[in-house]
């Protein structure tokens, strides 16, 4: 199986075109979510997981009370690739963006 191919700076703008909540930051695609309380972050989390498992394209996040953070890279090609941005498509879409 091939190692996924790291995106240049000028692919991964151009997508984030379409992705306007998240940021490209230190070779991550970020994005930070507030909600109403824990249980619903929490819940969110768990779906988000559920599409990260069939993917088998884990995030790096956290969670402190309603705040969820983040970070979608791939370790293998050493930076962002395709498998990011269609999570965070599918991120987006769970938000209903």
């Amino acid at each position: 199986m091939s190692r996924p191919r790291r995106l240049s700076d000028e692919e991964i703008r151009a997508d984030l075109a379409r992705l306007p909540a998240w940021e490209h930051r230190e070779g991550r695609l970020r994005r930070e979510l507030r909600f109403r309380d824990f249980v619903e972050a929490f819940g969110f989390m768990s779906r988000v997981a559920l599409l990260a498992e069939r993917a088998n394209h884990h995030p790096d996040w956290s969670n402190v009370y309603n705040r969820v953070v983040i970070e979608l890279s791939t370790h293998d090609a050493g930076g962002i690739t395709e498998r990011d941005l269609v999570l965070a498509r599918e991120i987006e879409a769970l938000l209903g963006s």
